[in-house]
């Protein structure tokens, strides 16, 4: 080979070690951007679950953009809306990855219908990181590409009740209410697992979501004698098993969980007025009352964001501070993953990422076999008008074994 052409084949190969990676880069990423698909539902009766985590998620991204972006990259976002339905949501998700081509997921409120792009999703090996949807069925078994349970896990939300109930109320027995379907096995599973390490003893009623009559189910449980009752149930059979506790003259502590209700006000309405709720407690996966002094940067930022929607009198609403959470560990990801980003870098980071975010209960952590961030709740005693926080925080120690 002349001392030319030997040139050339070097200039060749060097262009080719230039260009080779760029033409091998995931879509949604350039020098300057990486695109990112938000999705929820943004209308429709489910509207709440996801609207103003949406708008948390795309505030946050908007401050690490006036902050400079990530390694160089501005964040571009689209935002579908899915209208908590699961057709919607494929094909949002679809759209998003076929259509707008970005580079990874963030959306997802409602756990049904975010169960329902789990395939899609592993199949595309699209990293893809929930808003608040719990959806343990997408976690479990764990593959590479999907993280959630920004708000809580539905196993943790069962196994943490039981600790609760346990340490700080003392209860030997504890009355269990759940429902009898997917959601209500997994966080049986975990709040029998905290049964067992706590040496306490569950009743369990596992009832239909869309009950009308629960004196059947209540009258076996006063009949149990528990020192506690503890309900994973939707809000309407919640408020219906508070109020026939109240009519049995059943005076044990009660605990609701997290999915019980979204506003207290209403619940005190539905369950016929504060003298039922005299020895009430609620669950909480942020790290403060919504609205408390740790969590005031959060509601400070969407003020100055969204003005116009946060001097409504419904705004923000409960959900709000999950989007902040779940974007927050998006990004941290991207940061980690990079300036030579590829969506098997960042779900590589994100199967050991931790982050505290300083806005739920605990910090957001996965592990090899663990695709389920927050996992940690606070607890309130409400009297039907007041709500104080009792101290501590509870987090699940149940663990997917395989």
């Amino acid at each position: 080979m002349s001392k030319w052409n030997a040139i050339v084949v070097g200039a060749l190969a060097s262009l080719a070690l230039a260009t080779g990676p760029a033409m091998a880069q995931d879509p949604g990423v350039t020098d300057t951007s990486v695109k990112i698909g938000i999705f929820a539902p943004l209308s429709g009766p489910a509207m709440a679950y996801g609207f103003d985590v949406v708008n948390a998620a795309k505030m946050y991204y908007d401050k690490v953009n006036a902050d400079g972006g990530i390694n160089g990259r501005k964040i571009e976002y689209t935002v579908e809306d899915t209208r908590c339905n699961a057709n919607d949501l494929v094909a949002a998700v679809k759209k998003l990855v076929e259509q707008d081509n970005v580079f990874l997921l963030n959306g997802g409120s409602c756990s049904a219908a975010t169960m329902a792009a789990k395939d899609y999703v592993v199949r595309n090996k699209i990293p893809m990181l929930m808003l608040n949807a719990s959806g343990d069925g997408a976690l479990y078994p764990p593959t590479d590409y999907i993280y959630g349970a920004f708000s809580i896990s539905q196993h943790a939300a069962g196994g943490s009740v039981i600790q609760f109930a346990a340490e700080q109320l003392k209860a030997k027995k504890i009355a269990y209410v759940n429902h009898d379907d997917a959601y209500g096995s997994w966080n049986l599973e975990a709040a029998k697992f905290m049964a067992e390490k706590t040496g306490t003893e569950l009743a369990v009623e596992s009832i239909n979501p869309t009950i009308t009559d629960v004196t059947a189910p209540m009258l076996k449980l006063k009949a149990a004698n528990p020192d506690a009752l503890v309900l994973l149930t939707y809000a309407r059979p919640a408020a219906l098993i508070i109020k026939k506790a109240r009519e049995l003259g059943f005076d044990k502590p009660i605990v609701l969980t997290v999915t019980g209700t979204a506003n207290l006000g209403q619940l005190v309405d539905n369950v016929g007025g504060p003298d039922a709720l005299k020895n009430f407690y609620t669950q909480e996966v942020l790290a403060d009352v919504p609205g408390g002094p740790k969590l005031q940067w959060v509601y400070d930022m969407y003020k100055k964001a969204y003005p116009e929607l946060a001097a409504k009198p419904d705004h923000p609403q409960a959900y709000m501070p999950y989007g902040v959470a779940s974007a927050m560990t998006v990004v941290e990801a991207l940061k980690a993953a990079g300036k030579d980003l590829t969506r098997e870098k960042v779900v590589e980071v994100l199967k050991t990422l931790k982050v505290d975010t300083k806005v739920m209960a605990g910090p957001i952590e996965f592990g090899p076999t663990d695709r389920a961030g927050q996992e940690s709740t606070i607890y309130m005693k409400f009297d039907g008008k007041t709500t104080t926080r009792i101290p501590g925080v509870y987090t699940n120690l149940w663990q997917y074994k395989g």
